[in-house]
Formats: structure tokens, C-alpha cells, sequence
């Protein structure tokens, strides 16, 4: 695909440009753009810049107004780095970033690249959630001068894309993904036909939560029952295997659990419990694969919050597979932010943590560099009133 005008609909394009008028946009518009982020200043570079290889720009236009950019560059033999969208503040929020990315990832693929990778601020959502959409994966998080940055990959090769979701554990090897693992011939596993199990009678009065779902809390012992015999049919991730029983009993904690209900039958659950004295941690939900892709976890998602901020709690933690994007999008939709990666029995996960106060949720912005700190933030970090 040749790097032509892109149309983007309401009067907006991206037009290719040249690398020194994309340089010369930055040096007059990133204060705009980028001036309410929170970065550290090094002193002067002593070191040439590498070589960027080839570079692919657009400046974004509004009519005859030059209202942001796009650039990217080589990083190695395989890989093209998405190192800087930019969108004046008043063009922001009209879907231009969604609509522009599958027409530029076309454009790195017709000339060759296989990975396309990114950074971005680990709270900044509005950038991470169309990035998840189009098919990027969270790879880790880091910090540096501008803050706490999270790793997205988005892989032009299938195979690689499966060995991705190999590597996080949501899915077991097979075919091709196998092969180049090292593993050999794996054939893929069908997953088991989810018995049939009606609501049962302990479950309480349900909470609508459209299109004939309903979400009904339930005794612990109730939930309990239930995931045991739907747990094969609902999951095709790859746990490790302790062959033994916990040698210790859980902790005593408040549990709180609800099963999704559809036609008088369970397809669903979410279980939730006490992380510590300020955090509830949203420990197990699933969804049986015939009622995936309706809406429902984003429906579900304020019932569940809703009723654990009126607990008493502060923060709301979770963990997902790190290339689980059908959870994480609705999660970083419903104000959760990414804030760590960790290796556990079940793979790579993220860590997400939904904060109830305002001013943590803005401190989240303070340390992942996107915001000064001001304010209320600013004092409760000991910078003032």
C-alpha cells in the first residue's frame, strides 16, 4: 500500500509528509499537545541518535489546519516502532486514533514489517484501549524519564500471534504455534459442552443486566458447586499443574459471588473477595463461550463494583492474562489502569487497580508521568497545598 492521503471522515486526513516537517510540527505543537505530562529533564545528550532506519510520517489535518501527526520508525529486521501520535487537545475525543491505526498498520504490513510495537502511559486508557482494539498486546511495563510506560506489541503473523497467547498461558500450543515452539505436532483441543445447570434456588433475586442476563448473588458453597462443574467448559488456559492440595486453608476474608443467568440456566460467575484493609479483589469471572462477545462483562462490571464500593472499599484489584484483550478492554473502559505485570501459576498477567477516590485515581496519573501533580494530589504527596 503506497503511504497516500488517508481519508478519516468530518473534514479530517493524514497526509504523508517528510520526516523534517513532521520535526518541525513537534517543535511547534507538542506543548499543546503534550504539556500537562509530567517528565524528567536529562541535561544535554552526549551521544549521537541511532539511526532510525526508515520512517514512515503523516501530519493529521483538520481542512487546511495541521492539528497533529503520526510517525514511526524501523527498530530492527522485523520490527516497525509507533513512536509518536499526537492530536491537539481540542481534536481529541472524536475517534480520530481509532480511525486512523488500521489504515497505518495496513501500511507497515504491505511493507513487510511482522511486529508493530508501542509505549504508552500506563494510565493514559484513552490510547491503550483503541491500541487493545486493533489487536496490540500488553508485553510489560517500565519505567523511565517520562514515567511508567506500558509495552504494546501487535503481531502481522499469526502463528507468532497464537505463540503470544501461548506465552501469557490464556491457550494450549497447537498447529503452526506449536511447531515453531519447539513442541511438534499438537493438534488444537476442543473444548467440552457446557452441561446444561439451572439457577439454583439459593440464588438471590437477580439484577438485569439486559438482552435476558441476569446477575444474582449466591452463597459461597452455592458458587463453589457451580465452577466445579462448569469450570472445564468455560476455560481453555494453561495453569500449573501443583499435583498436591494447598497445604494451607484460605484466608478468612469476606468472599462475595454471583452467577449470570440466562434462560433460567447459569452461562456465568464472578467471584470477589478482601485483598487487604483498603482493597477488594475481583479473584474469578467467566462467561461459557456460547454468551461471550454480547456485552455482558461490561454490564456486569458496575453491579459488581457498585456493590463493593458500598463495602467500604477503596481500590479494586484484578488479574487477567496479559493477551486476554476481551477482559482488559472493558476493564481499562470501566476506569480500571494498568499498574504491574507478574508471573503466577496461571502465566503472565496484568495487574489492574480501580481506584473509588478521585485523588488516587490521580495520583495513578501523577506516577505514570501523564499528570502534574496539583492540587489535592499535590499535597498529599507532601509538594505543598
Amino acid at each position: 500500500m503506497e503511504r497516500g492521503v488517508i481519508v478519516l471522515g468530518d473534514g479530517y486526513e493524514a497526509r504523508p509528509v517528510s520526516y523534517e516537517i513532521y520535526r518541525d510540527a513537534c517543535a511547534r505543537l507538542e506543548g499543546r499537545i503534550f504539556g500537562g505530562g509530567w517528565g524528567y529533564t536529562f541535561g544535554p545528550s552526549v551521544k549521537a541518535p541511532v539511526p532510525l532506519g526508515e520512517t514512515f510520517q503523516w501530519g493529521l489535518y483538520h481542512g487546511d489546519e495541521l492539528i497533529g501527526w503520526h510517525h514511526a520508525h524501523q527498530r530492527d529486521e522485523r520490527t516497525i516502532y509507533m513512536a509518536d501520535t499526537g492530536l491537539l487537545p481540542e481534536h481529541q475525543g472524536r475517534g480520530l486514533y481509532t480511525r486512523l491505526l488500521p489504515h497505518v498498520l495496513d501500511v507497515y504490513r504491505d511493507a513487510g514489517y511482522t511486529l508493530v510495537t508501542s509505549h504508552h502511559r500506563a494510565t493514559n486508557n484513552r490510547v491503550l484501549v483503541p491500541k487493545l482494539r486493533a489487536g496490540f498486546f500488553v508485553q510489560g511495563l517500565n519505567l523511565y524519564e517520562g514515567g511508567l510506560n506500558v509495552a504494546l506489541t501487535l503481531s502481522l503473523d499469526e502463528a507468532y500471534r497464537d505463540a503470544m497467547h501461548v506465552r501469557s498461558g490464556l491457550r494450549q500450543a497447537s498447529g503452526e504455534a506449536a511447531r515453531r515452539l519447539g513442541l511438534g505436532e499438537l493438534p488444537e483441543q476442543d473444548s467440552p459442552t457446557p452441561p446444561h445447570l439451572p439457577l439454583p434456588a439459593q440464588a438471590g433475586d437477580g439484577v438485569n443486566l439486559g438482552g435476558g442476563y441476569t446477575l444474582h448473588p449466591v452463597p459461597e458453597t452455592v458458587f463453589r458447586a457451580v465452577y466445579a462443574e462448569l469450570e472445564a467448559a468455560a476455560y481453555a488456559t494453561v495453569s500449573f499443574d501443583w499435583q498436591s492440595p494447598a497445604p494451607l486453608p484460605p484466608l478468612a476474608v469476606p468472599r462475595y459471588a454471583w452467577l449470570v443467568g440466562y434462560a433460567g440456566e447459569v452461562v456465568g460467575w464472578q467471584m470477589s473477595r478482601q485483598w487487604d484493609t483498603r482493597t477488594a479483589y475481583m479473584v474469578n469471572t467467566a462467561l461459557l463461550p456460547g454468551h461471550r462477545g454480547r456485552g455482558v462483562y461490561s454490564r456486569l462490571l458496575p453491579t459488581v463494583l457498585e456493590f463493593l464500593r458500598g463495602e467500604g472499599y477503596a481500590l479494586v484489584r484484578s488479574h487477567h492474562h496479559a493477551t486476554n484483550n476481551a477482559v482488559l478492554i472493558p476493564k481499562l473502559r470501566a476506569g480500571f489502569c494498568l499498574q504491574g505485570m507478574q508471573v503466577d501459576e496461571h502465566g503472565v498477567t496484568a495487574v489492574l487497580v480501580h481506584p473509588f477516590d478521585p485523588a488516587y485515581r490521580a495520583y495513578m496519573d501523577v506516577r505514570s508521568g501523564l499528570a502534574r501533580p496539583q492540587g489535592e494530589v499535590a499535597r498529599r504527596l507532601g509538594l505543598g497545598d
